[in-house]
């Protein structure tokens, strides 16, 4: 089956997604949207230029796009 409505279309975003929720949502209480959005925002810091990803090589985000190009 190839073109629109793959089931590998979504794979990336779908990774991401239960990344957020085991390592950040279901770890922590938030008490109101607020607190949840600065807590993603502080999360996604984290994600995209301390947290070693095994799909790049065990490089962070930032080491592999920004510094390479």
């Amino acid at each position: 089956m190839n073109g629109r409505g793959r089931d590998l279309d979504n794979i990336f975003i779908e990774r991401l997604r239960r990344s957020v929720k085991y390592e950040n949502i279901y770890l922590n209480v938030y008490e109101n949207g607020l607190s949840l959005w600065e807590g993603l925002e502080k999360y996604f810091q984290f994600y995209n230029h301390q947290r070693l990803h095994q799909s790049l090589d065990y490089h962070t985000p930032k080491e592999k796009y920004v510094l390479a190009a």
